[in-house]
């Protein structure tokens, strides 16, 4: 009984030296995710501009956010994005850890290459190609001069600009997206491939018929991470456009930005941030559903 009793004791004590360990991470949580994330919640239904006390409003925030257009014009931009931006970072990405991925002298350094934009400071890419796109001393349009083609306004046109946006958020973000091709590819057995090749199979079916397959955990990742990166989109429309051309540029957190800290409307923002959050869980659940049931068929 005495020996049990000892056991206990030690066992109490070492648990209160665990505790010490723990201490820093459920004091980070409770100042940085828990009191931000209960504080959002009961902005939902207060109105406040940091400045004078907070005032119950009920839902008259989700009343505002049904009729307000701007809120379905940022998310059919942010939508737009996304259906432009998704497929052109796969394509790349999966083209460029194709290349990467075979003998080639220099690998490594190509594939630091790749990976550099992605550690860069989003502003300073951002800033980087607001001078690549601009229209009269743009280097783009020097280019198309330089063949005897028209300037094309890469900013300034509704119909271009966030298509512009999405290209030069491919080439900010390809490079993870590139090692997390290159893992997956590297993770294939290829007694896959030497069994195709045996049974005739064309470099193009092996891609088609073992490689996508094999990549399906990869692809999924890669879509799902793309997908709330471009739902987080803000950094490129606030530099380059600040929303316009006459809000065509307008993303979900731009507007959401604009509501919180440009017209301290802060329950209204935690109300878009709320719905959005929402959505972006839908779309990826319906994404990985979608993906999953065509790679299984």
């Amino acid at each position: 009984m005495t020996g049990l009793k000892e056991i206990f004791l030690r066992a109490r004590t070492s648990d209160r030296g665990a505790y010490w360990f723990i201490l820093p991470y459920v004091v980070f949580f409770c100042a940085f995710v828990a009191y931000p994330l209960i504080f959002s919640i009961v902005l939902l239904f207060h109105r406040w501009n940091i400045v004078t006390p907070m005032e119950w409003i009920g839902m008259k925030n989700f009343g505002r956010l049904i009729g307000d257009a701007l809120f379905y014009r940022s998310l059919l931009n942010t939508l737009t994005f996304l259906v432009i931006h998704i497929p052109l970072q796969a394509a790349v990405a999966l083209t460029l850890a194709l290349l990467l991925n075979t003998v080639v002298r220099g690998r490594g350094l190509f594939r630091a290459l790749y990976f550099l934009p992605v550690v860069v400071s989003g502003v300073a890419v951002t800033i980087l190609w607001q001078q690549l796109y601009s229209f009269d001393y743009g280097v783009l349009n020097n280019m198309l001069h330089a063949v005897g083609l028209p300037s094309v306004p890469w900013l300034v046109d509704p119909h271009v600009a966030m298509p512009s946006i999405a290209i030069m958020a491919t080439w900010k973000n390809v490079g993870i997206y590139v090692v997390l091709f290159l893992v997956g590819l590297q993770n294939i057995p290829r007694e896959l491939y030497e069994a195709a090749s045996l049974d005739g199979a064309s470099p193009f079916k092996q891609f088609l018929h073992v490689t996508l397959p094999m990549l399906n955990p990869a692809i999924v990742v890669i879509v799902v991470l793309s997908t709330i990166g471009g739902f987080s989109l803000f950094i490129e429309p606030y530099v380059l456009t600040g929303g316009g051309p006459m809000q065509s540029t307008l993303s979900g957190m731009l507007y959401i930005y604009n509501q919180a800290f440009s017209f301290g409307h802060m329950g209204y923002a935690a109300t878009l941030g709320f719905v959005y959050a929402l959505v972006i869980l839908g779309v990826v659940l319906l994404q990985r559903r979608v993906i999953e049931s065509e790679t299984s068929s």
